[in-house]
């Protein structure tokens, strides 16, 4: 991995000493949480994820989130799957394509939900690692993410791009290091249903949950 003393020691908004950074999964977190720990920022995980589906998946990617939060000894919060309230949230935008209005409402949704947390128990600064991916719209989150916290007074959202500085390349790296489950879909059914479609007509077979680790 790049030597530490390369990379710039993170400095959070307006001087704020900790963070409330919302995760989306194990390989996404991964390096954030590393150079959240390494710049000697306190912050806490807060998972909160209804899009994700099956509950099998669902519950893979919670656990292996939380095992490099208890590594790292960063506080975990596991908040509810309540995937009923986000299936009406995106009622009749089912055929939206990835990066569509459909996955500006699942933003919306999660943080909303990440913006209370924070306002409730004393974060100034939340921020989210959903734009660590390279599938999505960085510009999309952090507009999503400002919105949120407009919401609330005294509260900002950190749109800190995690991809810059070799953040993407840390990314697989630590993800292969700790042999993280190598989620093949964004998460919802939706995106699911899509993935395997497009793998059908590749020839490919499809997505066996559960069955795929980095470094295997």
């Amino acid at each position: 991995m790049n030597n530490s003393k390369e990379r710039l020691v993170l400095e959070v908004p307006q001087g704020e000493k900790k963070v409330l950074l919302h995760s989306c999964c194990a390989p996404c977190s991964g390096d954030v949480m590393a150079e959240l720990k390494r710049s000697q920022i306190r912050y806490t995980i807060l998972f909160y994820n209804p899009n994700i589906h099956p509950a099998r998946e669902y519950e893979i990617r919670k656990t292996e989130n939380k095992r490099f939060a208890d590594k790292l000894e960063v506080p975990f919060v596991d908040l509810d799957y309540d995937k009923d309230n986000w299936f009406s949230k995106i009622k009749g935008y089912e055929k939206e394509p990835e990066r569509g209005y459909r996955c500006t409402l699942c933003f919306d949704m999660r943080f909303e939900r990440s913006a209370l947390y924070a306002s409730k128990n004393g974060f100034k600064v939340f921020s989210s690692t959903l734009g660590t991916s390279r599938w999505k719209n960085i510009h999309q989150i952090n507009g999503c993410g400002t919105r949120a916290a407009n919401r609330y007074q005294n509260l900002i959202y950190w749109t800190f791009n995690w991809r810059k500085g070799g953040g993407s390349d840390r990314m697989i790296e630590i993800s292969k290091n700790e042999k993280f489950y190598q989620q093949e879909y964004c998460g919802c059914v939706y995106s699911l249903r899509d993935t395997n479609k497009n793998r059908k007509n590749r020839g490919i077979a499809p997505i066996k949950i559960g069955q795929k680790f980095y470094g295997n």
